[in-house]
């Protein structure tokens, strides 16, 4: 809202164990786990007012607010989710979990295996965005919540959401997929494996098993993230944000190893930083995790037969410049709606952004969500 100023609120993680056996899409399964979750707002006296926010690749379950004497805390979506904003937690009691494998809270693979007593490394089990779903159904689960007013996504997210309309489509009533994709193409699923390539190379990996080596493969996940930084920018942006400058004055050092340009500074310097907390099993299992999705699968690449679970009504929002997860991906999942006669609104929005875009404040992209999320509420409390 022009000429409002949003204060965020303080946040504070919780967790949840879970004695019970996991069951998950591979065979395997996983039991004696925890998962790390935040919540914000209220849940009315009917608990029909809860929106699911599921994460993308190097997110958490601190989706918004500040955590209480931590500057730049600031929750990786909190422009979109808080009192006032388009997801109003005034009206709406917002849930964000960790999933499965991740390195923020939920279990992962630095944690212990309870058969063995060791750190499980690269013995965690292999999740999909099936048993992320599961998981999450079973936290709302123990938080009494039947049937959810919204689940909200982007990327990795949305195919979240995605998941959600088909695998309990009773217990959810609207699915909110941004910058999202029915499945990966295959260019998306060789950039990822680029990714993987530069990790399990790294001498420090050591199979998965570096905990026990006291070292961390960093080398692999600073060129891990330089690739999927390149591909969450559009061109325009890099070109407008470091075109063609050198680092250090206008003259070239002539030099194939020093950093010449400030685009390979700014990559260096979000590597290095990626490098530092995020852990390496977890980017092979997110990314693996991409990989897999595919509900039309089973379907003999049917999008229209799988999306026929979904009882859903389905806002889907993509960015012109989004090359990693294009509208194109975007209008098969409304044609696949449409297709079956489900309720679908779509906003393609020209932004510059690439696929970041969906993390940032484009209005045109914050006055959908608020203008959805309105008429979600009106719902609530009709």
């Amino acid at each position: 809202m022009p000429g409002f100023l949003f204060m965020s609120f303080i946040a504070t993680p919780q967790s949840m164990h879970f004695e019970e056996a996991l069951p998950l899409q591979s065979g395997a399964s996983i039991r004696d786990y925890v998962l790390a979750y935040e919540t914000y707002g209220t849940l009315n006296a009917e608990r029909s007012n809860a929106v699911l926010v599921c994460h993308a690749l190097n997110a958490s379950h601190h989706v918004a607010g500040v955590y209480e004497g931590q500057p730049r805390s600031e929750g990786w979506w909190d422009n979109m989710i808080g009192p006032g904003k388009p997801v109003d937690t005034n009206r709406f009691f917002v849930i964000g979990v960790n999933n499965l494998g991740s390195c923020f809270g939920s279990t992962g693979p630095m944690h212990t295996h309870p058969d063995t007593g060791e750190v499980y490394g690269a013995d965690f089990p292999v999740v999909t965005v099936e048993d992320w779903v599961n998981a999450q159904a079973r936290l709302l689960d123990r938080l009494g919540i039947t049937q959810l007013a919204a689940v909200l996504g982007g990327s990795l997210g949305g195919m979240q959401a995605l998941g959600w309309t088909l695998q309990y489509p009773d217990r959810m009533r609207h699915a909110v997929v941004v910058a999202s994709a029915p499945n990966l193409t295959a260019e998306n699923i060789a950039f990822n494996e680029v990714a993987r390539r530069a990790i399990v190379t790294d001498p420090d990996f050591h199979g998965g098993h570096f905990y026990r080596h006291g070292v961390i493969p960093q080398r692999g996940l600073r060129i891990a993230r330089m690739i999927g930084h390149i591909t969450y920018l559009s061109d325009d942006v890099m070109n407008e944000k470091f075109g063609r400058q050198l680092r250090e004055g206008l003259t070239p050092k002539y030099s194939t190893q020093d950093i010449e340009f400030q685009i390979e500074s700014y990559l260096r310097y979000q590597g290095d930083k990626f490098s530092e907390y995020f852990d390496a099993n977890t980017y092979l299992l997110i990314t693996r995790a991409l990989d897999y999705f595919d509900p039309a699968l089973q379907y003999g690449g049917s999008l229209t037969q799988a999306l026929a679970r979904a009882t859903a009504k389905f806002l889907l929002i993509s960015f012109t410049t989004d090359w990693r997860f294009s509208p194109q991906r975007s209008r098969e999942i409304v044609k696949a709606l449409l297709d079956n006669r489900r309720r679908v609104s779509y906003a393609e929005i020209d932004a510059p952004h690439g696929h970041d875009a969906f993390l940032l404040d484009d209005p045109r992209y914050m006055d959908t969500m608020r203008s959805y999320f309105d008429s979600i509420a009106k719902e609530v409390h009709a």
